[in-house]
């Protein structure tokens, strides 16, 4: 979107109630909502996931197939989000810096998740999770974003079919499976490979760029509530809660279990 369209989303809501104080970019409430939503479902998700690795429910629930959908449903919305969210940012303009800080704190938070369960869980460790998929969806989001809405929805629609119509185990080693092309990806806890997952957030770049163009946007009116203004909270504070909340998970888990046995 450029600057112009900026303009003329403000002439229809109050500057005040639109952009970040501290950022000056557009802010719309929603996006930070299904964000909270998405980030809560990840909580849940991994509480049972913890609870079946702790003995405490059957294991098979974890990886029932509609539980496992639920989170490749919670992994796509984040990559949906990451265009979306490019688009809003990019708004009056590509602010580098602001970019760049962003995309190191993500690059040391996934490299964190990678060590970390290297340690614990070295047959599963995640090398290329929801994290690192997200570092990689930003940098390819800057990239085509000079390119016009069209090429992107092709080039959407192009690499999730990608990911389901070719593999080969040449791609199997792990320095290859995050491509998404390996025939037999070696385990992992959590594993967002770049194809077709991008395609997700080519497709939130398209969409949220043609609901500004038909002032779509302006129905995004600020929410107000206290679930809708603490889902927001959750929502901006995504990646925080994401890195804290398996230990603090399983450091209440582990002795509440040890005291019940």
């Amino acid at each position: 979107m450029g600057a112009w369209k900026l303009e003329l989303f403000m002439q229809e809501l109050p500057a005040s109630e639109i952009l970040d104080p501290k950022t000056g970019i557009p802010r719309l409430d929603i996006v930070d909502v299904v964000r909270g939503i998405a980030i809560a479902g990840v909580v849940l998700f991994h509480l049972v996931w913890d609870l079946a690795f702790l003995g405490v429910i059957p294991p098979g629930i974890s990886v029932h197939p509609f539980w496992l959908l639920f989170g490749r449903l919670l992994a796509g919305t984040f990559m949906v989000l990451v265009g979306v969210s490019l688009v809003l940012a990019t708004a009056g303009g590509f602010r580098r810096q602001a970019f760049l800080r962003r995309l190191v704190v993500l690059i040391v938070a996934a490299v964190i998740i990678s060590v970390v369960t290297r340690v614990i869980f070295p047959q599963n460790f995640v090398y290329f999770g929801i994290l690192h998929a997200i570092a990689v969806a930003s940098v390819v989001g800057v990239l085509v974003s000079r390119l016009s809405t069209s090429v992107i929805v092709g080039l959407g629609f192009a690499t999730y079919a990608l990911g389901f119509l070719w593999t080969s185990e040449t791609f199997d080693p792990r320095w290859l499976a995050w491509t998404g092309f390996a025939a037999y990806p070696p385990p992992s806890n959590d594993f967002v490979p770049f194809f077709p997952w991008i395609g997700l957030t080519l497709f939130g770049i398209a969409g949220t760029r043609i609901a500004f163009a038909r002032n779509l946007i302006l129905y995004a009116r600020p929410l107000h509530g206290h679930t809708a203004r603490s889902l927001a909270w959750l929502g901006r504070h995504s990646l925080t809660v994401y890195l804290i909340h398996q230990p603090i998970l399983l450091g209440l888990l582990i002795p509440m279990v040890n005291l019940a046995r």
